[in-house]
């Protein structure tokens, strides 16, 4: 993501999106914001509104990387049944959106 030249908001927000971190299935759920996220900094003037949005963004990914993990027991025992999942969609970060 190039922050050059950027506002200090959009750069203190945009780490945040950093993905490379994260386990499967995680990485390639949050991988999907970090893009979008990428796309309107790219697309748009510095600003309060791209500010507000791209938090409005993260707190979006958090809550999909959150429904992501797996279930855990009452009281905090082990995980119950698997990982919601789905498919895995490759990203490449280098090629930007990943195809479907």
């Amino acid at each position: 993501m190039d922050l050059q030249n950027r506002h200090p908001a959009t750069q203190q927000i945009a780490r945040h999106f950093a993905f490379d971190h994260l386990p499967e299935p995680q990485q390639t759920i949050s991988a999907y914001s970090y893009h979008l996220a990428e796309a309107m900094i790219r697309e748009l003037p510095d600003g309060p509104e791209l500010t507000t949005g791209l938090r409005k963004l993260l707190e979006a990914k958090d809550c999909f990387v959150r429904a992501s993990l797996p279930a855990t027991a009452p009281g905090g025992g082990q995980p119950q049944g698997e990982s919601l999942g789905g498919r895995a969609v490759p990203v490449d970060p280098a090629k930007g959106w990943p195809d479907s």
